[in-house]
């Protein structure tokens, strides 16, 4: 076995390990149990709504432990997330990351199924990322509020920018979901997808006080030259909630817990791990770029190594390829960490979907590149047409884990090996002598 494609199989094994055992302990079942028990929801009536990519995850852990305590409600989750039936609860698949028909006929089911509700009754609201999307009626035509969205992600605008737009532009968000629900308690367990776990601006707040203003929403218009409509640019001058009396929350997971399940894994393989950042927030490329470099300049290490850095990055659209923020991080590493044959960059998201892919994310080592290039792949215009998938799938480099039934956001890792541990495994494997 030679000591290249030795160290490509043994570092994606790493990669793929580091991967799974990662999104399990950030599965919501156990956080959600933990939420709900011992909890009295008196003897009023308990309605059931979950809204995100996690949200069948969740409605299952609840069910499981409420039993028939649950009166009914709804799961609204993203196509293909969904794995069945929960007792009486309606199970909806609906569009993300853009909202689409079913969207709002889901959430409009759900606005009536909490509709006139007493004191003594309680929502329990199971909230998950992807929640902006799936929950969703618009106070503007859908096609105008996707077409707002899309001038948002393709002009690079952050999550938070996002959402302060968004949620003036809902029914339900900016905690009017919350207000909706009134005079009825709504308890809201909440699985966080944005770095530093801002409640208001999860799945864009539905059941949260806006802390943001209409000041805020109007800054972020005119900083991305959103092309809007009267109704539009009246919708983002009208005031959202700031005071709600009804809801209590508990947030149940986060990055930090990705990246440390993450920094867990590699410490059991073997590895040194540091945490980075648990808040990257970069452009996608720039991050994958710095990690490479990051490999690059330990790449003489005597110890295994490993650095983890975790949040959501961003990518500006200049293309019309396929492919998502993660790909383009382990893209841009390749090129770092070209000839580089111990050291590796991942990427990948704890959803299990990166961008409107069938991958989580992305894996390169130091013969990515030259693959590539064998084939007449050049990264520098793959990058420029956003292919990343495409270029990845070509050298084995997508990492695929399916939905996997929570979402605390991206995690991406470095990983770096001794020379010599790769010239031992050679002599072990019956490969070359060193």
């Amino acid at each position: 076995m030679e000591r290249k494609a030795y160290a490509a199989s043994a570092l994606r094994e790493d990669c793929d390990r580091i991967v799974e055992e990662s999104i399990r302990r950030v599965l919501p079942d156990a956080a959600v149990r933990r939420a709900l028990e011992g909890r009295d929801f008196g003897k009023g009536r308990l309605i059931t709504v979950a809204a995100g990519k996690a949200a069948w995850s969740m409605a299952n852990a609840a069910a499981e432990l409420l039993g028939d305590r649950m009166d009914g409600g709804i799961v609204i989750t993203k196509y293909g997330h969904a794995r069945g039936q929960i007792g009486t609860l309606a199970i909806r698949e609906a569009g993300h990351p853009m909202p689409d028909e079913n969207s709002l006929a889901a959430t409009a089911e759900a606005l009536r199924l909490t509709a006139e509700l007493h004191e003594e009754d309680t929502v329990l609201f199971l909230l998950s990322g992807g929640g902006s999307a799936l929950f969703e009626l618009p106070l503007v035509e859908l096609g105008e509020l996707r077409d707002i969205t899309g001038q948002l992600l393709a002009g690079g605008a952050d999550i938070v920018e996002i959402n302060t737009v968004r949620k003036r532009l809902s029914a339900v968000k900016g905690g009017r979901f919350a207000e909706h629900c009134a005079p009825a308690q709504l308890f809201s367990i909440v699985l966080s997808d944005i770095v530093g776990d801002p409640l208001d601006m999860i799945a864009s707040g539905p059941a949260c006080p806006d802390s943001s203003r209409c000041a805020d929403a109007l800054k972020v218009a005119a900083k991305y030259g959103l092309k809007l409509s009267d109704r539009a640019m009246n919708c983002l001058r009208a005031e959202t909630p700031k005071r709600l009396e009804n809801v209590t929350t508990q947030i149940t997971g986060s990055v930090r817990e990705l990246c440390a399940a993450a920094a867990d894994c590699c410490r059991r393989l073997g590895y040194e791990p540091q945490i980075i950042s648990e808040s990257l927030c970069c452009e996608a490329r720039e991050a994958g770029r710095l990690l490479g470099a990051l490999a690059r300049e330990h790449r003489g290490t005597e110890r295994p190594l490993a650095f983890v850095a975790g949040g959501e990055t961003v990518v500006h659209v200049t293309g019309s390829g396929l492919g998502g923020r993660n790909q383009e991080i382990a893209l841009a590493a390749a090129e770092e960490i070209a000839g580089i044959d111990n050291a590796a960059v991942f990427s990948f998201s704890s959803d299990g979907t990166d961008g409107p892919t069938d991958a989580a994310g992305g894996f390169a080592d130091g013969e990515t590149a030259a693959s590539l290039a064998s084939q007449n792949v050049r990264i520098d215009e793959v990058l420029r047409d956003n292919d990343a998938y495409h270029a990845l799938r070509k050298v084995g480099g997508l990492i695929v884990t399916g939905p996997t039934g929570t979402n605390v956001n991206d995690a991406a890792v470095v990983l770096v090996r001794p020379a010599r541990d790769l010239a031992a495994a050679r002599i072990k494997t019956g490969g070359e002598k060193p």
